[in-house]
């Protein structure tokens, strides 16, 4: 109970040092003196603290079961166990709320320490930016989605937290999420600030550039965690559904990949301005308007906060302020000093990641309008559907055989202009490709001709990246890294796409069930008593021709608060192949409906994310000044 109210007037006390904080900043902004005012400093970190303070008296309520806070009797019980009660601070809406504050006070502070470089007008201006936000969050939070609201009479016992949200990946996913989500704040407040201050140049580029790479890291590395989450625990036995939660995160992880490229080329020539403006505005916006859509009820996802509409309506309103704020300085302020060096020459690396970026901004189209589109046809006609992997499948795989080649043969032009260097090099690695291609999809029935061209331009990605790698004694190591971890993502997504094997059957105990040159025995079941959930554990023995058995136990299990039943699929990873096999009990009979896949190169779809991140963890240390 106390640690309520310690929380509830730490988050009152933050609001009233940003406005402290913007009173001071706009008095020293016309001060002669070319430092910053100390104070300035000393109270962001002030403000960080307070935040810190809620956040963490939120976690101690959590931790002590404390129910007369409303937001640990909805998503906590005194039976879960502390991992869980931990995680479920952030959980649930108002938490990951305040997991946001936290995170907008935390760039904004280490932004500042960061930028002494810098001059003090536009680290005023880049505070100021983010102290509009931090406002806007800290009364949306205040006023919508007080995570500290009291109950009395005190209830003795929780609601719990909803099961499929108890799980190790999904528990470190939102904090990670959100220093990638958040992070596009600083990036949008300092490109609002360069813009203001006519300060996008070569060196406001190499400036920004590592918060550019925090963000995507964090992002590329938090969507990860959510997809290996979904491939386990939901059974739905893929990577990737599409499912509009998950589409919400690929878009700002999309338009901010095309940032960090156009930061590359503004690093070398005073060129792509408006698009690096356009770009940190669109990120920032995307990540918002993700967090309308999950938490204004719109979205059918299993891990949306349907909650009251009012909550996103605030968010809406608050995200038009900030795109008219934003546009409103990009049109007054942006200038186009650039004069004919927009023009680029047709064969040079800037042409290369224009077009590429171009695929991208189109990938993103299609996700967003893929995304929305079913929100809007409902509000208009009352009509409700769905659109499923058929539609990105269609309008994005083919524009990936492109989008692979100019990415292949980008990083072996020279900047502002170049020539092919080595094309016979480029020719016998492109042959290469394409036969390699035809051995592996020659028994395939259906669609050679487009699979033939995607996995060729994979392939030729993957070889002249490794040729790169090895060849080139790592002089642009982050680059090469990435490139290599992105290549080997798109060869594992279609090897698994592919070569991917799936049965559904009704078996029972005893029986036995020939799949392929698989053979799949149901053993036993036995049942377990844990502290939150009792399980039915179902034990299979997968025999392949050779007579190699390998042991799967998938669960059936019945949580106590909330009353729920869930299936937990057990999965055997090896470099080549993932064994799946989720299990649910057929009411009214002795049966159970089991759904076994072989998903092949599975663990690389995870390591070329890992080296994806790895790249930009390089690149970062790299611009390190």
């Amino acid at each position: 109970m106390f640690a309520n109210q310690i929380g509830y007037y730490s988050l009152i006390l933050g609001l009233l040092f940003s406005f402290l904080l913007c009173t001071i900043a706009i008095q020293d902004f016309n001060k002669v003196n070319k430092k910053l005012n100390a104070n300035i400093i000393i109270l962001t970190f002030l403000q960080l603290t307070f935040v810190i303070v809620s956040f963490f008296s939120l976690i101690l309520s959590f931790i002590n079961s404390d129910f007369s806070n409303e937001t640990v009797f909805n998503n906590s019980h005194t039976t879960k166990p502390l991992f869980y009660k931990i995680s479920g601070t952030w959980g649930n809406h108002e938490g990951s709320l305040l997991l946001w504050l936290l995170v907008l006070t935390l760039f904004i502070f280490l932004f500042l320490l960061k930028s002494n470089s810098q001059p003090k007008k536009y680290r005023i201006l880049t505070l100021l930016f983010q102290q509009i936000i931090i406002i806007g969050f800290f009364l949306f939070v205040l006023t919508t989605s007080n995570p500290f609201n009291y109950l009395f009479p005190i209830p003795k016992e929780g609601l719990g937290l909803n099961p499929i949200l108890q799980d190790p990946a999904l528990a470190i996913h939102p904090p990670i999420l959100y220093l990638g989500y958040v992070g596009a704040s600083i990036i949008f407040s300092a490109s609002l600030a360069a813009v203001a201050q006519n300060y996008i140049s070569k060196e406001w580029a190499q400036h920004i550039k590592k918060w550019v790479l925090i963000s995507w890291i964090f992002l590329s590395l938090g969507i990860m965690l959510g997809s290996i989450w979904a491939y386990y625990e939901l059974g739905w036995g893929g990577f990737w559904f599409w499912d509009p939660v998950e589409n919400v995160s690929l878009m700002p992880w999309l338009s901010l990949t095309a940032l960090l490229h156009c930061i590359a080329v503004l690093e070398r020539r005073a060129t792509l301005t408006s698009w690096v403006v356009v770009l940190s505005i669109t990120t920032f916006t995307l990540s918002m308007c993700g967090t309308f859509l999950v938490r204004s009820g719109l979205l059918n996802s299993v891990h949306t906060f349907a909650n009251d509409p009012a909550r996103g309506i605030f968010i809406l309103i608050f995200l038009f302020v900030l795109i008219i704020l934003s546009l409103g300085v990009f049109f007054i302020f942006h200038k186009d000093n650039n004069g004919n060096q927009n023009n680029f020459f047709w064969l040079s690396r800037e042409t290369s990641i224009l077009i590429n970026n171009w695929f991208m901004m189109y990938f993103l189209s299609v996700v967003l309008i893929g995304t929305v589109y079913p929100i809007f046809l409902d509000v208009i006609s009352s009509e409700k559907i769905s659109v499923g992997p058929p539609f990105y499948h269609k309008l994005i795989a083919p524009f990936l055989i492109p989008f692979l080649l100019f990415m292949a043969l980008g990083p072996r032009l020279k900047w502002i202009k170049s020539k092919i260097e080595k094309k016979y090099s480029i020719i016998i690695i492109f042959i290469i490709s394409i036969i390699l291609t035809f051995f592996i999809i020659k028994n395939l029935t259906t669609n050679i001709l487009f699979y033939t061209l995607l996995l060729s331009a994979a392939f030729f990605l993957f070889f002249t990246t490794l040729k790169e790698f090895l060849t080139k004694k790592l002089n642009n190591s982050s680059q090469t890294i990435a490139h290599f971890g992105f290549s080997l993502l798109i060869l594992s997504i279609l090897f698994n796409g592919i070569l991917s094997s799936e049965v559904i059957t009704n078996m029972k105990i005893g029986e036995k069930f020939k799949f392929g040159k698989e053979e799949i025995f149901f053993k036993k079941i036995e049942e377990r008593r844990e502290s939150n959930f009792n399980s039915i554990v179902a034990f299979f023995e997968i025999k392949d021709l050779e007579g190699n058995v390998v042991e799967l136990e998938p669960e059936i299990r019945v949580y106590n608060q909330p009353l729920m039943v869930t299936s937990e699929a057990d999965i055997k990873t090896t470099l080549l192949e993932d064994k799946f096999i989720v299990m649910n009990l057929v009411k009214g009979n002795e049966y159970f409906n089991v759904r076994y896949q072989s998903k092949p190169f599975m663990v690389w779809i995870w390591i070329s994310v890992f080296l994806l991140g790895l790249g930009g963890t390089i690149g970062l240390f790299k611009t390190r000044t």
